[in-house]
């Protein structure tokens, strides 16, 4: 009791090193310990550990105080978490039961604020599958996927705070000195101090939607290895779980990215801070891209499968969304044939420096969605013709910031459309 006493101990020293020598102790005894002691010691002294775990992870309020104060109870909890998914895997045909309680501590870790803290989750994650997924069965398999699913879902409030946050906040177009401040009325300089708290708050809502995208990446990352490296314990159901949860990474990617008036203030802010903007449609790019590589994964590892899962109309719903954001940012929006029957001829305005930017960055993700086109059978590709033949027109209307998307339209029409054409 005394030693369990010590793993609380608020001092980082005494508290992270009483962590580690219980941990060391039932790792060397373990094998000696009876289901219902090792259930006492997990209720009594090891659960314990993260019994605050939980309460910061529900009230993930966002201010910068507080970190400094939880430091020393993170790093301990951080030493746990991974020493009880290391217990888990070694001593699995005993502490079997405790699969449920477990997944949830480490999907805690995973929705954590805190970046260390879900990076820990993530790896917790990877090595509990390796460790013990061979052994888990569907329904165990089925919990621990809902569990990672629920916490990936539960992180994407962030970003509706940061939103929050923002909705009154007006950025200046330049920011005054301190030194120029006695040219100014009573008036004025309130509200230069107006002004610099609402940089202030920007800065820190800029810091944290680049933290809140790394870390959904990180997550999708856990998607994609848990797939390749346990995809043959996964059944139908387990895999669909997984697709759920990047597509729905990919969704709300999509509405980060298309926030315009979020990234117009940070625009301003990051040009009088001179500092990076938040890499909206990078992380957009990179969530699509694996939601797109795992789907090819399933329709080619699992063929069998692919067919009652829809993978195809799947793959199909992300290239049409990803031809017609990008379509959307040529300022050339899909057409219908109304549209296309009735013509009228306009003045093609040049793309400014931002719009051909963004072009640049949206490009790779187009021309992978128009290769997945290009890859498909030649059936299948009559079939979905008509869905994409007017987006594919439009491509060749508008503006490109190469001539990848050209080249790549070249491949289409002539190996895929013509010859479907009869003479």
């Amino acid at each position: 009791s005394g030693l369990a006493r010590l793993t609380t101990d608020p001092r980082l020293t005494i508290g992270k090193s009483a962590v580690g020598v219980l941990f060391d102790i039932l790792k060397d005894h373990g094998h000696l310990f009876s289901q219902s002691f090792w259930t006492s010691i997990l209720e009594s002294v090891v659960y314990p550990l993260f019994s605050n775990q939980r309460s910061r992870v529900n009230d993930q309020t966002l201010t910068s105080n507080g970190a400094e104060g939880d430091f020393s109870t993170l790093e301990t909890q951080t030493l746990a978490v991974k020493s009880l998914v290391g217990l888990f895997v070694d001593f699995f045909d005993v502490m079997r039961p405790e699969l449920a309680r477990v997944a949830s501590i480490v999907a805690y870790f995973i929705r954590s604020p805190y970046k260390h803290s879900a990076t820990i989750g993530v790896s917790a994650l990877l090595r509990l599958a390796e460790g013990v997924g061979s052994k888990l069965s569907k329904e165990e398999w089925k919990d621990v996927l809902l569990c990672f699913k629920e916490s990936s879902t539960q992180t994407f409030i962030v970003f509706s705070k940061i939103v929050r946050m923002m909705q009154d906040i007006d950025i200046p177009d330049r920011m005054e000195s301190y030194s120029e401040a006695d040219h100014y009325s009573d008036h004025e300089i309130y509200s230069n101090d107006e002004d610099e708290a609402n940089m202030e708050t920007t800065s820190y809502a800029i810091v944290k939607l680049k933290n809140h995208m790394a870390l959904i990446l990180l997550i999708v990352q856990g998607i994609i290895k848990l797939y390749e490296e346990q995809g043959k314990y996964l059944h139908a159901e387990h895999i669909s779980i997984l697709l759920e949860m990047i597509s729905s990474i990919a969704t709300h990617a999509s509405e980060v990215s298309s926030d315009s008036s979020l990234h117009m203030k940070f625009h301003k802010a990051c040009s009088l801070l001179e500092a990076s903007e938040p890499a909206v449609v990078h992380f957009e790019n990179e969530t699509y891209q694996s939601y797109l590589k795992l789907l090819q994964a399933v329709l080619h590892g699992y063929p069998f499968l692919s067919e009652d899962m829809d993978i195809e109309s799947r793959l199909l719903d992300a290239c049409e969304k990803i031809l017609r954001t990008y379509l959307k940012c040529t300022g050339n929006g899909p057409s219908d044939e109304a549209s296309h029957g009735n013509q009228t001829l306009h003045c093609i305005v040049p793309l400014g420096a931002a719009k051909q930017e963004e072009l640049s960055a949206r490009t790779p993700l187009v021309l992978l969605a128009m290769q997945l086109l290009h890859n498909l059978e030649k059936n299948s590709f009559r079939r979905v013709l008509p869905r994409f033949f007017p987006l594919l027109i439009d491509l060749i209307r508008c503006e490109h910031s190469s001539g990848d998307v050209q080249h790549a339209l070249y491949k289409i029409f002539k190996s895929s459309i013509g010859p479907m054409i009869e003479v």
